[in-house]
C-alpha cells in the first residue's frame, strides 16, 4: 500500500504568497486565516479572502483550476 510522504511546512526565509491572487502573508509563516490545499503534490495556500470566495470548491477538492 501506497504511503503518502507529509509535506513539510515552508521553512520561515521562504515568504508565503496567495495562488490566487498573489498576496503577501504579512509576517513569518503563514496566518491563521490562510488555508491551504494539496495539488499534484504541491502545497497551495490562499489567503483567508480567496479561500472564503471559494470554500464549496476547497471542501470538494476541486484543483484550483476548476474554480
Amino acid at each position: 500500500m501506497d504511503q503518502q510522504q507529509p509535506c513539510p511546512e515552508p521553512s520561515e526565509a521562504q515568504h508565503i504568497v496567495c495562488a490566487r491572487c498573489g498576496r503577501a502573508a504579512d509576517g513569518e509563516g503563514t496566518p491563521a486565516t490562510w488555508t491551504y490545499s494539496m495539488e499534484n503534490g504541491h502545497r497551495r495556500y490562499y489567503c483567508d479572502d480567496c479561500a472564503r470566495a471559494n470554500i464549496r470548491s476547497i471542501e470538494s477538492r476541486l484543483d484550483s483550476t476548476w474554480w
